[in-house]
């Protein structure tokens, strides 16, 4: 059988762990889905390019990403100059795109994905900005080029929601939702719980390597936002721009906060919810404080949950415990099989 040639566009934490779930998982694949695959492209932010027809060494392009040196010598020819460039010339049948979020606009991930598909390759990508603000233009081009255009890791990093819905819940209709969609903010409000000030839980959060130098995406709201557009883009088919979701963030979270809600025998948890309201839909992010009632209430750590109401199975809930750049790059791996299987 002829193998589908691979390019990875993004090689950070969760390109590298999707390159070793690609390795250790070929012989199941193979031998379950009939699916055989090589990688054969892959762009790095700062350690350069490789495009090989018969294959880039993923050993050693993780040995090299490990010793902080290019991997530009296991190019065959000389490597491509920017990320439009390795598109052109990668020559694969699939683009996982694994590039930084833009929360504003969702750009270059957009044109990416969008060259890719023009190019008569499937679509893969972990990136939350082209799903809230270029779903219907993606998913179009998609359908009309006969590829596929998926994502599941946009929103809780693998864990199945969209494919949920694709795959296991037909005609079923997505009435609103909530949950905890940050597990950065989660554990920010748990480590506060014990009596750490909010400055000691970013700085814990940042070194082990869940928060950002600059945590504000996190902090403020942004990333709740995105995610909660992402869900009401897609799956109660309202398409909503993160700028228009009702969004608080933690920031104002005080220990005199903490102490009321422990006396009150409560956590806060930044929640994030939309409902369908008319032809139009409300969202919100904001923390609140859940009691033993709430499936959010033991919901702490990196832990993420989504609460769904259905118009066919009523509350339906999908929680995922401790996830890391392993579980979202497992979300690109499903995206890829179910992208190519018969």
């Amino acid at each position: 059988m002829t193998p589908y040639n691979l390019a990875l566009l993004g090689f950070g934490n969760v390109g590298q762990a999707l390159a070793r779930l690609l390795t250790n998982k070929r012989e199941e694949i193979e031998q379950v889905y009939g699916v055989t695959y090589r990688v054969t492209a892959i762009a790095t932010r700062r350690h350069g390019s490789a495009v090989h027809p018969n294959g880039v060494d993923l050993e050693q392009a993780l040995g090299l990403m490990r010793a902080g040196k290019s991997i530009a010598d296991l190019s065959l020819n000389s490597p491509p100059g920017d990320s439009f460039d390795f598109i052109r010339s990668c020559g694969a049948d699939l683009l996982f795109e694994n590039t930084p979020v833009n929360y504003a606009t969702g750009q270059p991930a957009i044109d990416h994905l969008r060259m890719a598909l023009e190019s008569g390759m499937h679509a893969i990508t972990a990136n939350k900005g082209p799903v809230v603000h270029a779903y219907h233009e993606l998913s179009d081009l998609a359908a009309a080029q006969g590829l596929k255009f998926f994502f599941e890791s946009t929103v809780m990093d693998g864990a199945p929601i969209f494919s949920l819905f694709r795959e296991a819940l037909p005609a079923a209709r997505l009435l609103s939702f909530r949950g905890i969609l940050n597990s950065t903010t989660n554990l920010i409000l748990s480590r506060m719980e014990t009596g750490e000030v909010f400055e000691g839980a970013v700085a814990y959060a940042q070194s082990i390597g869940i928060a950002e130098t600059d945590p504000s995406g996190d902090v403020d709201g942004w990333d709740a936002a995105i995610k909660v557009a992402a869900l009401a883009t897609v799956l109660m088919r309202r398409p909503l721009k993160p700028e228009l979701v009702d969004r608080t963030g933690i920031r104002g979270i005080t220990p005199h906060d903490i102490a009321r809600a422990r006396a009150e025998g409560k956590h806060w948890k930044l929640v994030c919810s939309a409902w369908q309201d008319g032809d139009g839909v409300k969202a919100r992010v904001a923390p609140e404080m859940v009691g033993v009632d709430s499936p959010m209430y033991g919901v702490n750590g990196t832990t993420s949950i989504v609460q769904l109401e259905t118009d066919v199975l009523g509350l339906l809930s999908v929680i995922e415990v401790d996830p890391g750049p392993h579980t979202t790059a497992y979300g690109l791996l499903a995206d890829f099989i179910n992208a190519v299987k018969k």
